[in-house]
């Protein structure tokens, strides 16, 4: 457990970061990639030459007794929803940091480029029910409310259910939101969940994972627990079927994974413990706008 005064100095450190970030690299990208609801009225002025024809009002032109076009701006007014799995799997690091401490990172970014983009951010912590839902608010206290959040929540439970974590978002928002999923995805059968939320939404699943999920440490004979259902179970790790197994699991969980979003029409990055996650937003950032 953090005592409060760590909590304060990681929460400003995380804001000095993420800041930092927001103006240097995300400047743009973040606006680009993730477009508003659409285009508003703004005012008329006197047209002028390379201006679209389409656009003239012609009823202010002709009592004005010159052309006038109308101009447009992008209605930006977006929420930006953070999904946090917070199960115990989410603990598991072994390279650099945690699971739990990537995700927490990967949010503060998000919110700190809503937040530079005057957009509104919400968070839902789940395990296998919803741990903590904050509604969604603009404001750099709001948003350094849930980066100490993320910081500091202890779940009740222990295991991973990603469809009441998807059901419980369509239920309190009607309008499109952008949707961040951060989770291993250690979980099977929330494909229907996936794409009814992708047809309402513009969802976005960010997979973490440790370099140790994906490969045995060759160590011999060790006891392994599973953190979400407490059942241990004696492993030969120096045996070449016991890794081919290991590996196997994983690698069908970064599948699914892939498949089920692909399949759901949404986006999905795949980011490990100790990875520079900044690239890889901002690879995305690009490549969506």
């Amino acid at each position: 457990m953090l005592t409060t005064q760590e909590i304060v100095k990681k929460v400003r450190e995380l804001e000095i970061k993420s800041k930092k970030l927001t103006n240097h690299l995300f400047t743009g990208e973040y606006h680009s990639a993730f477009k508003g609801r659409g285009m508003s009225f703004k005012e008329v002025k006197e047209y002028a030459a390379g201006d679209d024809p389409r656009f003239i009002d012609w009823n202010v032109s002709a009592r004005m007794s010159s052309t006038y076009s109308k101009m447009f701006e992008e209605e930006r007014e977006l929420s930006v929803f953070l999904l946090v799995d917070a199960s115990a799997s989410s603990l598991f690091g072994t390279y650099q940091q945690s699971k739990k401490e990537l995700m927490t990172e990967i949010c503060a970014v998000l919110a700190f480029s809503a937040l530079n983009n005057n957009d509104k951010t919400g968070l839902i912590f789940f395990s296998d029910k919803v741990e903590k839902y904050i509604p969604s608010k603009k404001g750099r206290e709001h948003v350094l409310y849930m980066v100490r959040e993320l910081l500091t929540q202890q779940p009740q439970r222990k295991q991973t259910d990603i469809v009441k974590a998807l059901q419980f978002l369509n239920n309190i928002t009607r309008h499109k939101s952008i949707v961040f999923v951060l989770s291993d995805f250690a979980d099977a059968g929330y494909h229907s969940a996936l794409k009814v939320a992708a047809k309402r939404h513009d969802v976005i699943g960010v997979q973490v994972y440790d370099k140790a999920d994906a490969k045995l440490p060759d160590i011999g004979l060790i006891q392994m627990e599973d953190t979400e259902t407490g059942k241990t179970v004696w492993l030969d790790t120096s045996d070449p079927m016991s890794k081919y197994a290991y590996q196997n699991q994983f690698m069908q969980i970064q599948e699914d994974a892939k498949e089920t979003f692909r399949l759901a029409g949404a986006d999905l990055m795949q980011i490990a413990t100790g990875q520079d996650y900044v690239k890889a937003l901002q690879q995305f950032f690009i490549r969506r706008a």
